[in-house]
């Protein structure tokens, strides 16, 4: 298997072997098409609806995925995570169907329904201050007293496999793609889809996009240093991730042909068009691929598009708020 710095790096077997774990556990989410969207984009569209996920979001594949592999003494001192939101969720979700004790760490301004999602499926959520400590110091003071086992939100060999599926699932019901267009945050989703596409569809360019106000993995990807952003001011939440990781920045350097990035309004505008015209509610960080789609149609006019719609866990005021301002 490949390295980077002597790591193992997940590969296309790892995703295809987290599909069969995933079987029967996770949502085969729907494919859906709009007629509008593929006229506005001169392309072929097949958007992979995570929003339906269960958790709402992709991430439980990875974290379903993840805890799996634990040993049962892993599993008996219970699981660790920090999160923004849908990491969390799925996480608490994977404790309660797999009976593993778990904590998650919490900004204290996240989205109220996701944090009312992780306490509602069973999770310890300790919330902290993003102006202050960071959630992997407080994570690994609490690793340290409890001695559970953490799974990080992306950076974690069984999580990048376990997200993998989405576009696997995707590339397996519609067939051969062009592209594949994913967010990216701390890389997880897209790195595991770029294994994924790699083997299912030879050829296939996969896109990572980001927010501008987020932009680290793109800069990451096009000069070959990791770069970081603190705190970005992005309305898309599930991107305010500080980097890319020491397994995802390889995976993307390796396997990933391009990035891009959009404005907040063009995020809004997307997710004004899924949320109206679909009928699909869709979060912000969910819609960014599909605001690089509107906003630079003819990069992929006559092309046969996948997007992976991350999640659509919303705050009805807030998608509210940004609807109205629009």
């Amino acid at each position: 298997m490949p390295e980077s710095d002597s790591i193992v790096l997940p590969t296309a077997a790892s995703v295809r072997a987290a599909a069969e774990r995933l079987r029967g556990a996770a949502n085969v989410t729907p494919v859906m098409r709009s007629r509008t969207l593929d006229e506005r984009s001169g392309a072929t569209v097949f958007l992979k609806c995570e929003n339906f996920q269960r958790g709402g979001a992709f991430k439980f594949r990875g974290a379903f995925n993840a805890v799996s592999l634990l040993s049962d003494e892993e599993r008996a001192r219970g699981v660790l995570a920090y999160s923004s939101g849908n990491h969390a969720q799925a996480v608490a979700l994977t404790g309660r169907l797999l009976g593993v004790n778990t904590a998650v760490v919490m900004p204290m301004d996240a989205p109220a329904p996701k944090i009312a999602g992780t306490r509602g499926y069973g999770a310890e959520v300790i919330l902290y201050d993003r102006s202050g400590r960071s959630r992997e110091e407080i994570a690994a003071e609490l690793r340290e007293e409890r001695g559970m086992t953490l799974i990080p939100p992306y950076d974690h060999p069984g999580v990048i496999a376990g997200q993998g599926t989405a576009a696997l699932e995707l590339i397996e019901e519609v067939g051969a793609l062009d592209v594949v267009m994913t967010p990216c945050g701390g890389g997880g989703l897209l790195s595991g889809s770029a294994l994924a596409a790699g083997e299912a569809s030879p050829g296939c360019r996969v896109i990572g996009v980001e927010p501008e106000l987020a932009d680290d993995a793109t800069r990451s990807f096009r000069t070959g240093q990791l770069a970081s952003v603190h705190n970005p001011p992005t309305i898309a939440d599930g991107l305010r991730t500080p980097s890319l990781g020491r397994y995802t920045f390889p995976l993307v350097r390796q396997n990933v042909s391009g990035m891009r990035t959009v404005t907040e309004a063009q995020i809004v505008e997307a997710m004004r068009f899924l949320w109206t015209r679909m009928k699909l509610v869709v979060e912000p960080s969910g819609a960014v691929p599909v605001a690089a789609l509107l906003a630079d149609s003819d990069a992929f006019r006559g092309k046969r598009v996948g997007i992976v719609i991350s999640g659509g866990n919303v705050d009805l005021a807030s998608a509210c708020e940004l609807f109205g301002a629009g």
